[in-house]
């Protein structure tokens, strides 16, 4: 026989507590003591009640609901991408909130996508000059938090969370100036994004405040996130300076773990030794397997967690859900973590 499903006032009339309450247990967006928490959670459990979103929606006009905007090609997550998500989840989660994960085929990102999207906010990762995603959420009135700078035209303010990649930059050319490296190859991020601009611009200035002229096979950018050579982005770059250009190269910043895998494979194929011949650098690897790779790989912590995290919150806030005040960037920091590919000349 069909059972009628309960609803919150059977839970809140027999825990002895108002539909308020009831509300806030579920959404935790008001604390509530701890035995009128476990009353609440209890009598639910008995009477096989869950909250219903979609009814909640209608009368708050929300929906409880944010999106994690990612674009992505033929390739699996990284390290660094599934600890920022694990940040969004678990920060989102204890407003009430769920996480609408959207994967964004590149060939794709300049549809409309967003125009009907079930969502009160959104985080938009890696963002590029001139972001579609930035343009059609900024058109629809959807707050958004974007993870690094928006570099929009006609966008007004925006909200960003990022590490500050210039100090970054900077900090890593010190680091490998003071151990007597002057001929460094940067294989850094697509062209088109953000951080690479703002990379470029401290690598840039900080050789040149080292008085370290910058020619042009120092820098490399990293193919279309489609592209056929992506996965391998490092291999042919690494060859061609070393090998064909025959340039002096005694240090290599990497953008990322698979990028600084690729360079070097390729040093090995040249019958290059790292550290001792060529020492390697990377920005944004994963922790776990840096110290297992052999050598173990000198890298920074970006605190992909953290980041999530603080996104979230500032798009809590821009949502009315946390009240105080809040900056319009966040910047989490990074710290170099030493290991053993990177050594004096």
């Amino acid at each position: 026989m069909f059972q009628e499903m309960a609803k919150i006032d059977d839970v809140a009339r027999l825990a002895n507590v108002s539909k308020g309450t009831v509300s806030n247990v579920f959404s935790q967006k008001r604390p509530t003591s701890k035995e009128v928490t476990e009353r609440v959670l209890s009598v639910s459990k008995e009477l096989n009640y869950t909250p219903n979103h979609i009814a909640r929606s209608l009368v708050t006009k929300k929906t409880q609901a944010i999106g994690l905007t990612i674009p992505h090609g033929n390739f699996f997550f990284s390290a660094f991408h599934h600890q920022f998500i694990n940040g969004v989840i678990l920060e989102a989660s204890r407003y009430g909130f769920r996480v609408l994960l959207d994967m964004i085929p590149q060939q794709e990102v300049k549809t409309p996508f967003l125009s009907n999207y079930p969502i009160d906010g959104a985080v938009v990762m890696s963002p590029a000059v001139e972001d579609e995603r930035i343009r059609l959420l900024d058109a629809k009135n959807i707050p958004f938090v974007a993870i690094g700078k928006v570099m929009n035209g006609g966008i007004g303010s925006s909200l960003s969370v990022d590490s500050d990649n210039r100090k970054i930059i900077g900090d890593i050319c010190r680091y490998l100036i003071k151990l007597g490296h002057r001929s460094i190859m940067f294989l850094n991020a697509g062209e088109q994004m953000t951080v690479s601009k703002e990379r470029k611009n401290g690598f840039v200035q900080t050789l040149a405040s080292q008085r370290i002229e910058v020619e042009e096979y120092m820098i490399h950018h990293k193919p279309a996130i489609d592209a056929s050579d992506y996965l391998n982005y490092g291999y042919k770059e690494t060859v061609n300076v070393l090998k064909r250009l025959d340039k002096k190269v005694t240090a290599i910043i990497a953008d990322d773990d698979r990028t600084a895998f690729s360079a070097m494979n390729a040093l090995k194929d040249l019958g290059l030794n790292v550290p001792h011949d060529i020492s390697v650098f990377v920005i944004c690897g994963d922790l776990s397997i840096m110290h297992q790779s052999s050598p173990s790989l000198t890298s920074m912590d970006l605190q992909p967690s953290e980041l999530g995290m603080q996104s979230v919150k500032l798009l809590m806030h821009r949502l009315g859900v946390l009240k105080g005040s809040y900056p319009e960037q966040v910047i989490v920091e990074s710290r170099i973590v030493e290991r053993n590919s990177c050594v004096p000349i």
